[in-house]
């Protein structure tokens, strides 16, 4: 028994859960679908097999008791750092950012540290899925989506490329510091130059890449790397996620793609006029959320106006979900999208901004996100709603096999309560 455990960890395999597996009397809650009372969900070979009143277990099978307990599907962060960087004052322990301006064919995955002290405490908070952001320059490279279990990265990888980041240039006086370096203060008329050179460089980077694309499609045997990167994206394969922040960047992001015909995703936004919110909705542009708990941008600016942005989101027909964008706060994630429950947002709306809503940006809606029948079973069993900061989770399944639910914070926490 235990050469072939050993046999399996050489060889980059975490063990498969035996047999199958069934949760009775909890509540299901599907998100796509009112909860279900005293129901029964049975798992079979890493997906959900069965939902229903009463399910008899087959013979073998491991038995659940969920009486007075919640199934929920587990949470999606919809971008952030994890497993990228451990420290942030520690620069050796970060992997997020590649010099250069125009990185699009780095891929963030093969960063992401599988046994990064983050993960753990993500997946404690119910976060079974995350993506993961390269970050620096221009065009970062491409955001992939992860489970968060797995010895390696190619097993944690759910889609290696689900879009390319970019960082869309901003007109700043206040110089952003690369790889731990300070911020400066420059003039606004050398800011404005540079502002509008970087606009430019972005344009003639799509511009080659498109020559490449023509020269491919004519025979040529040239091969550029980067240039390889863009033709999904070129494509309409692969949306831009575009980081823009303010109503300028924004609309300049907009009209980029527009003029450029490129798919977008809208990521980290923090005001929008009606105007925006109007050309977001009419092209179908989901937007990735920051976190709510954040400060207004402008000392004029409501104080709320961070709490109450998704509830706009919904009223204007946006499909939208929430991200951390950082590696530590991961674990915070259903804790933001119940602030913006508490200013207006409807709570299911929100429990979906974290499951369904994120499935469904990232082309997962398939697989995972929802609790249905011949869907990944990416399950958490709670003892209360998984938005209140009360709420423990009992039983994580990812791809129906059990993961732990121990992380540094858990075994401090054993030690100092056993002390004398």
């Amino acid at each position: 028994m235990r050469a072939a455990w050993m046999l399996a960890v050489l060889a980059g395999t975490a063990p498969a859960q035996d047999g199958a597996l069934l949760i009775r009397n909890a509540t299901i809650h599907p998100v796509t679908s009112p909860p279900v009372e005293n129901a029964s969900l049975l798992v079979r070979d890493g997906m959900i097999a069965e939902i229903g009143a009463k399910i008899a277990a087959p013979k073998g099978t491991a038995v659940v008791e969920g009486r007075g307990l919640h199934v929920y599907p587990g949470m999606i962060d919809s971008g952030t750092t994890l497993g990228m960087a451990e420290i942030g004052s520690v620069r050796e322990t970060s992997d997020v950012r590649e010099l250069g301006e125009f990185n699009p064919q780095l891929r963030s995955l093969i960063a992401v540290n599988p046994s990064s002290e983050h993960i753990p405490v993500a997946r404690a908070n119910g976060i079974t899925m995350a993506v993961t952001l390269p970050g620096g320059g221009i065009i970062a490279g491409q955001a992939g989506l992860v489970q968060l279990d797995g010895w390696t990265w190619e097993e944690m990888a759910v889609r290696p490329a689900v879009a390319t980041r970019v960082l869309f240039p901003v007109l700043s006086t206040v110089t952003a510091g690369e790889f731990f370096e300070r911020r400066r203060t420059i003039p606004y008329e050398e800011a404005r130059r540079k502002h509008e050179a970087d606009l430019q460089k972005l344009r003639l980077f799509v511009e080659d890449a498109r020559r490449y694309q023509r020269e491919k499609e004519a025979g040529a045997t040239r091969v550029d790397l980067k240039f390889e990167a863009m033709l999904p994206v070129l494509e309409g394969k692969r949306p831009l996620m575009i980081t823009a922040v303010r109503e300028r960047a924004i609309r300049e992001a907009l009209e980029f793609t527009r003029r450029e015909k490129l798919r977008m995703i809208l990521a980290e936004p923090r005001e929008m006029s009606q105007p925006l919110l109007k050309e977001v909705k009419e092209r179908s542009i989901p937007v990735i959320l920051g976190p709510v708990h954040s400060l207004p941008l402008d000392e004029d600016s409501p104080y709320d106006s961070q709490y109450t942005f998704p509830a706009e989101l919904l009223r204007a027909g946006i499909l939208f979900a929430f991200a951390s964008f950082e590696s530590d706060s991961v674990r915070n994630l259903p804790y933001q999208a119940a602030a913006a429950v508490a200013y207006g947002l409807p709570h299911e709306e929100a429990l979906k901004a974290v499951t369904i809503n994120a499935a469904r940006i990232w082309g997962v809606d398939d697989q995972t996100g929802s609790i249905e029948t011949g869907k990944r079973a990416d399950l958490i069993l709670t003892d209360g709603d998984p938005l209140e900061t009360r709420t423990q989770v009992k039983l994580m399944l990812l791809r129906g096999r059990r993961v732990s639910l121990e992380s540094k914070h858990t075994r401090l926490y054993e030690k100092y309560m056993a002390r004398p």
